[in-house]
């Protein structure tokens, strides 16, 4: 007589319910979520000058933007920005546009100056 013994097999979940597996899913992703963070006026202002900057010499930006707890970076130039609809509209690639609200922006940099910046730090030093 054979021992029919199927290892991990039998102590594994063999299936799951849809509505668990979700639940589960969203609960993991909620553990990951954080808290937008508060932009004071001055933090504001810095982030104008720094668009004035990029625009008027043609330098790109990494915008992070927070969206539902969670936050992602833009890289690209920017193109124009409504004073109407509160908006930038970033260039990501030639002719690809990508529109993101005033308030949703949590941290601007200009490329280009921190690579200037970089230099310069190097040269010196």
């Amino acid at each position: 007589m054979a021992i029919r013994d199927r290892g991990k097999k039998k102590w594994q979940f063999a299936f799951g319910m849809p509505e668990l597996i979700k639940f589960q899913r969203d609960l993991w992703r909620d553990t990951e979520r954080i808290v937008k963070p508060i932009i004071d006026e001055y933090e504001k202002e810095e982030f104008d000058q720094r668009i004035g900057y990029a625009m008027e010499y043609g330098l790109a930006v990494r915008v992070t933007i927070w969206d539902d707890g969670f936050t992602s970076d833009i890289t690209g130039r920017v193109h124009y920005v409504d004073p109407i609809t509160h908006q930038l509209r970033i260039e990501v690639d030639p002719e690809d546009f990508r529109r993101v609200a005033f308030e949703d922006v949590v941290g601007m940099v200009v490329i280009e100056m921190m690579l200037l910046e970089w230099n310069v730090k190097k040269s010196a030093g």
